[in-house]
């Protein structure tokens, strides 16, 4: 666990499990208001790969930056700044939602750097149900004033979601929500000026990023869906599939947007993913 500095001096927060030689560098990334601890649930399940986490500059422990710094373009350079401090020359990436977009773009933008990308619950077309609904909420304050209020709140607000006993969401609110510093209640794990980021890429023009897809061609490539998802359709999901008929694939029922990981099927398909990453990296 550390800093590290981007290219403009932001200190971005990351983690890193292992240590050089250890096995598949893994690198997690979160979702768009999301923070590394996502990925506490999976961890235990991959102590066999170098598991490595970040938090996006705005989000959980590293530095607000300002919503004109909150693109997908600034976030993938931020990535490769980390690749670089680690002394690593390429990684597999798992990406939830957001962490998606960023391993495409990467795709196009380094594709030297990637050994192999798996996707959560994200692919080349999101729905726009879906980012209208993450629209009503995003940068908006918690209305729950503690933990206890939180947990039930993620629980009843979790649509489509079934089997979660309530520790997990007790859990996923100390992720999701800190201590207001400045009184009572809780504050999001991230900077309110997301909103103005998320609104302005929603409203800008739409970008084709199917050739972003495509861009992952020749990498092992799965992708992790709940079958209740509102923003990765099971239309979408064919379209992927017959793009690339090689990809590992998995639709998790009791589960929308986006999946824990942690599932036994999820896991499965994590892990034949893995088998085709090869390790270590052709010098």
């Amino acid at each position: 666990m550390g800093f590290f500095a981007a290219s403009d001096g932001a200190k971005l927060y990351f983690s890193d499990s292992g240590v050089a030689g250890a096995g598949v560098a893994l690198l997690c990334l979160a979702g768009l208001t999301r923070n590394s601890r996502d990925f506490d649930a999976l961890a235990p399940h991959m102590a066999h790969v170098r598991l490595i986490t970040m938090d996006y500059r705005g989000r959980g422990q590293s530095e607000w930056t300002g919503a004109d710094t909150y693109t997908i373009a600034q976030e993938a350079a931020d990535v490769l700044a980390l690749l670089d401090h680690l002394g690593l020359k390429q990684v597999a990436i798992l990406g939830t939602s957001r962490g998606g977009l960023i391993a495409m773009a990467l795709a196009v933008m380094a594709p030297e750097r990637l050994m192999g990308v798996c996707l959560n619950d994200i692919g080349p077309v999101m729905e726009q149900d879906a980012l209208a609904r993450i629209g009503t909420y995003v940068g908006r304050p918690p209305v729950a004033q503690d933990y206890e209020a939180a947990a039930y709140m993620l629980a009843r607000n979790a649509r489509g979601v079934s089997g979660v006993p309530l520790a997990r969401w007790h859990q996923e609110a100390r992720h999701h929500y800190a201590q207001n510093p400045d009184g009572p209640g809780l504050v999001n794990r991230y900077d309110p000026e997301l909103r103005q980021a998320f609104l302005a890429a929603v409203s800008a023009p739409a970008v084709d990023l199917w050739p972003f897809f495509d861009a992952l061609a020749g990498r092992p490539l799965a992708t992790i869906r709940g079958v209740n998802s509102d923003i990765l359709s099971y239309q979408t999901l064919l379209a992927m599939r017959a793009r690339r008929p090689d990809m590992l694939w998995c639709d998790l029922p009791g589960r929308a947007h986006v999946p824990f990981l942690d599932e036994p099927d999820a896991l499965f398909t994590l892990h034949r993913f893995l088998e085709q990453i090869a390790w270590p990296p052709p010098q």
